[in-house]
């Protein structure tokens, strides 16, 4: 079980060392783990060197979840609500209304009367006048977009960008990003964006280390701020 859970949240391909680590169990028995997980059923492709990715399976046996675990499985999705993206907040009804469909009687009961809830006054949130639903596609084919951009200063530029990812905060939309422009990574206010069109440049396979390497820029940025905040002895 752990292995399978190490499978799906962990970004993939997922090296054996990486799991081995994950699960806390040798590379030898990691493999026999696999081995013995692809011989019950599941879809597990990659190999040794490579790393691997678990196809979930509908054949294999619905998943079971603990009480606490369909807590946080309802609270999550009611809180989408609050991001102000509509397809957003509806796909993940739609996902987890599929999910309780295939839990035993006594979870789907639990799911039905879960005890969580999250409640705040609303956050007032920008209006996006931009096609949501492009941007998205955008991320997952890692594929560039042009914007008409409208910054603080009220100054509008054109630019190409590669989108890396999209953060919600509680009160906007944000867009991390490499800028062709700038040559170099920049973050944009959703709402900011005038306009959105497809762009002409691909950055596959780029994605996942463009914002891995923006992960560690960043980090680095916020360690030196609390150092320099430090007080001195």
């Amino acid at each position: 079980m752990r292995l399978l859970e190490a499978l799906r949240h962990l970004p993939k391909p997922v090296t054996a060392a990486r799991l081995a680590a994950e699960t806390e169990i040798s590379p030898r028995q990691l493999y026999r783990d696999i081995a013995t997980l692809r011989a019950g059923g599941a879809l597990i492709d990659g190999a040794a060197g490579y790393g691997y990715t678990l196809t979930e399976d509908p054949t294999l046996p619905p998943q079971s979840f603990s009480r606490l675990e369909i807590e946080a499985l309802m609270l999550g999705v009611a809180s989408l609500g609050d991001y102000g993206d509509a397809a957003l907040a509806v796909a993940g009804r739609n996902a987890l209304a599929r999910i309780v469909a295939t839990l035993p009687d006594r979870q789907a009961r639990q799911a039905a009367h879960a005890t969580i809830r999250s409640w705040r006054p609303p956050e007032p949130r920008a209006a996006i006048t931009v096609d949501l639903g492009l941007l998205r596609e955008a991320c997952w084919d890692e594929s560039s977009v042009r914007i008409t951009y409208r910054d603080a200063r009220e100054q509008i530029t054109e630019r190409e960008i590669l989108p890396l990812g999209m953060s919600y905060s509680p009160r906007t939309l944000m867009l991390v990003a490499w800028c062709q422009l700038r040559d170099g990574y920049r973050t944009f206010e959703v709402p900011r964006i005038i306009a959105l069109s497809r762009g002409g440049t691909s950055f596959r396979p780029r994605r996942v280390q463009l914002l891995r390497d923006y992960v560690t820029l960043r980090t680095a940025e916020w360690k030196r701020k609390e150092q320099t905040a430090l007080p001195r002895a």
